[in-house]
């Protein structure tokens, strides 16, 4: 029987047990840059850096403006897919959502068809520099291409609390299966829940950022502050951490992902595969918002799923999308500034507020 794994006070495994030396890690990495279809988060070019330990791949791709501490938990996630591994799982395959970034209303229907099989859509709104005018017609266009799809939208934190309310009360006629973060703090995702419950508009709150962005991840779940929560692997510090906060927080989950290629997707998938309950389909889909992945089997739905399988990069597409070396040279030192923070225990106490 192989022995128990260290844990942290928490009741979860210590990644630091596990951390590998800052060498050993450099020794396996490749930066690649791969375009994008559309434009997404307001890019058209997704950096990551890739990494290989004896469990096999992980990546480490937080956004550029992140800070060391923030880039600390995308650090953990990959060193436990690549040095830990997933934990046991209960489902083989993961229903997925198609993701419609902001674009113009009279481009979603061939971005749809790119999904194949739809039965679930998630729909940017409140994008910089656009009007609701914009994202009502994209929702509006979703539900002519799919009229019984589950369609949810993510405004990102965009909006005030006045027009979250306003934004919600038009975009419900066309049918919401939830409102991802509509705006930014937590009272706000109270005060706008409130409100639409008030009014009978019947569109359920999601947390995202209140989640994976707040020093606990477990406050807007005390606060009462939505109906379900979104999680996604990198940002939460590794599937082990995520199953723990979707335990504690006792709300229905969505497993969702941070823009990665399909070795983070192999981490999403695990994370979906070993969740008790998964009441919806996840946003794992983003693979086909690239012009291409790592992987010449990439993980994209298929009939409206993924099944579970590992994310192999492929060596001539790490070659052919490899990064300049100006770029490679910035993720290196990234990743050294970020490693020291995980090897001082920054994790740990991260880790420790989650329970307080």
């Amino acid at each position: 029987m192989p022995a128990a794994e260290p844990l942290t006070p928490t009741g979860l495994p210590d990644q630091t047990q596990h951390l590998p030396s800052f060498e050993e890690i450099l020794g396996s990495v490749h930066v690649v840059s791969l375009p994008m279809r559309v434009r997404f988060r307001g890019i058209m070019e997704r950096e990551t850096l890739l990494l290989r330990g004896p469990a096999g791949w992980g990546e480490f791709c937080p956004f550029p403006e992140y800070g060391d501490a923030e880039s600390s938990r995308w650090l953990d996630a990959a060193i436990e897919a690549a040095w830990v591994g997933f934990p046991a799982t209960v489902r083989q395959r993961i229903p997925i959502n198609a993701t419609v970034p902001a674009i113009p209303a009279d481009r979603v229907a061939d971005l749809l068809a790119r999904f194949g099989r739809v039965d679930a859509v998630k729909v940017k709104v409140a994008e910089q520099g656009q009007e609701l005018a914009d994202d009502v017609a994209r929702v509006s266009a979703v539900r002519a291409a799919l009229p019984h799809a589950a369609i949810r939208v993510d405004a990102n934190a965009g909006w005030d609390v006045a027009a979250a309310v306003t934004a919600l009360t038009r975009l419900a006629d066309v049918g919401l299966e939830y409102a991802e973060q509509p705006v930014p703090s937590i009272d706000g995702l109270a005060q706008v829940r409130a409100l639409l419950q008030a009014a009978g508009t019947p569109v359920l709150i999601a947390a995202d950022e209140s989640v994976r962005k707040e020093d606990d991840p477990l406050k807007v779940a005390r606060a009462g502050a939505a109906d379900l929560i979104v999680v996604k692997v990198a940002p939460l510090g590794g599937v082990r951490r995520a199953l723990d906060i979707v335990s504690q927080a006792g709300l229905p989950a969505v497993v969702s992902s941070a823009l990665d290629t399909s070795v983070g997707i192999r981490a999403g998938l695990a994370l979906a595969a070993a969740l008790p309950n998964l009441p919806y389909a996840c946003g794992l889909g983003t693979v086909s918002l690239f012009e291409s992945d790592i992987t010449a089997d990439p993980l994209v739905a298929d009939d409206g799923g993924i099944s579970l399988r590992d994310a192999v990069p492929d060596a001539g597409l790490l070659e052919r999308f490899a990064a300049s070396a100006e770029r490679r040279d910035w993720w290196v030192e990234r990743l050294r500034r970020v490693h020291a923070v995980v090897a001082a225990g920054g994790s740990a106490r991260r880790l420790n507020a989650t329970r307080n």
